[in-house]
């Protein structure tokens, strides 16, 4: 498997060849670079980072390689240790740094991780940053240091406290009401480091927690991807405990779905539905998802009196979209949600806070909750185009859905007149079309996604 390349950072497998694999000589290469590239913003000045890693037994060993650089490149880096994605953000952030760095292949399994690259404001560097550092990378721009002149590498191990206090000064978070209904939650932390952020917040927050998979030792017992068929066990629990309801998050915690209290799978496109839904009861504002969420973010904005607006898939694009809307709440449909007043990024952690505020407001079950909102049905799947022109599938598809309204800002998604959907979108690492399809059964669904299937093999 190839490196893959994104605003976001670098992704691989830890084992290919040098060209193909995150090894020691392409994590040395692409930190050196980063550093060189906010050196190149800062006009030479002191520089600090941070970086953290999730549970993967992989990011010691990483985390190390990066300490050693950025020490041979003159700069302060605060070591964090295990993190998630959102607190190492809001670290960046509160003190004032540089950038940073998380450790972590997200939702991938364990054979994959990731350098994830932050700006000064503890968001994901733009397009134009991710060009400038590759620039450097190819020229072989980066300068080290002499022995008399090098960095100073700091440990910090508090940054998941950090992000929890920020959290429980929010004023959207009910803590005192959260605290009496005393919930029985059970949280399945995937083997990183959710198992040890999300305890902590529930326990400030009077929780009878059940911990399930919450030892950090990156040993992922299911598939990371915190979707329902890889929930089974947590499903389980909930019942077997008799619990209010089940959470589960991906290993950098930017990731966020609920089991209900009938072990039922709440749905990770409905996390941003319901938390959105007490926001906008508290703070009247835009909303904003990706082109591929659920319509019902859509539906529920508009319902009391609000604007919403779609943005092309990626956080990068969500984020810029909330920015120039002033939305008061966004996200996507994998379970992410961004609160401004937290911090413009994905947050697993403040999305539990804001939807256990949303229960105890509501004074009802989960399974009560996601009766509230539409429901609709989404199927996901992907079409070979190794042999095919993506242009001409496009076109195809232009003409055969020409009276439908089509929107052509990320790819093509096309929306017919009984409010159901589909979307496409060329894969960034591989020859191939992701489609997503939504409708009121997952039946329509599945059919829609088939036809523009059938349509394409037919060219």
């Amino acid at each position: 498997m190839p490196l893959i390349k994104s605003i976001s950072g670098i992704r691989g497998t830890l084992k290919g060849d040098v060209d193909s694999s995150l090894n020691s000589v392409v994590i040395k290469k692409f930190t050196s670079s980063f550093i060189q590239h906010l050196k190149n913003i800062n006009k030479n000045k002191p520089i600090s980072i941070a970086v953290g890693r999730d549970g993967r037994v992989s990011g010691k060993k990483i985390c190390k390689i990066i300490c050693e650089v950025s020490f041979n490149m003159g700069i302060k880096i605060i070591d964090l240790g295990f993190s998630t994605t959102p607190s190492v953000e809001v670290f960046i952030e509160q003190e004032k740094l540089d950038g940073g760095i998380m450790i972590s292949a997200s939702h991938n399994g364990v054979e994959w991780n990731a350098l994830k690259l932050f700006n000064s404001r503890g968001e994901f560097i733009s397009k134009d940053d991710f060009n400038k550092i590759n620039s450097i990378i190819e020229k072989k721009l980066f300068k080290y240091k002499d022995l008399n002149s090098t960095g100073k590498i700091i440990t910090n191990s508090h940054s998941i406290e950090q992000h929890i206090e920020l959290i429980l000064s929010n004023k959207l978070v009910n803590v005192n009401k959260i605290k009496t209904a005393k919930f029985r939650i059970v949280v399945d932390g995937i083997n990183s480091t959710g198992g040890i952020a999300v305890p902590l917040l529930l326990e400030r927050l009077n929780v009878d927690i059940v911990k399930l998979n919450c030892e950090p030792d990156g040993n992922f017992i299911h598939d990371p991807e915190p979707l329902e068929k890889n929930l089974v066990e947590l499903s389980k629990s909930v019942l077997e405990h008799n619990a209010d309801l089940g959470i589960a998050v991906d290993p950098d915690v930017d990731r966020l779905a609920f089991i209900d209290e009938m072990g039922k799978y709440f749905g990770e496109e409905y996390t941003l539905v319901a938390c959105a839904d007490y926001v906008l009861n508290n703070n009247s504002g835009p909303t904003v998802s990706n082109l591929s969420s659920t319509k019902a973010l859509k539906e529920l904005t508009e319902s009391k009196g609000c604007n919403y607006f779609y943005s092309a898939v990626g956080e990068v694009n969500v984020v810029e979209t909330m920015k120039s809307k002033n939305a008061v709440i966004g996200g996507e449909g994998n379970g992410g949600i961004i609160l401004p007043s937290i911090h413009y990024g994905r947050d697993a952690l403040i999305g539990i806070a804001l939807f256990l505020s949303h229960l105890v407001e509501k004074n009802c079950s989960v399974s009560n909750l996601r009766k509230q909102y539409p429901s609709y049905y989404m199927a996901k799947k992907k079409i070979d185009i190794s042999n095919i022109s993506f242009e001409k599938i496009f076109q195809k598809l232009k003409t055969e859905f020409s009276d439908c309204e089509i929107i052509e800002i990320d790819g093509l998604k096309i929306n017919f007149k009984d409010s159901s959907w589909v979307h496409l979108r060329k894969s960034n690492t591989e020859e191939i079309i992701r489609i997503y399809s939504e409708a009121n059964s997952i039946l329509k669904s599945n059919q829609i996604a088939d036809k523009v299937i059938n349509l394409v093999n037919d060219l």
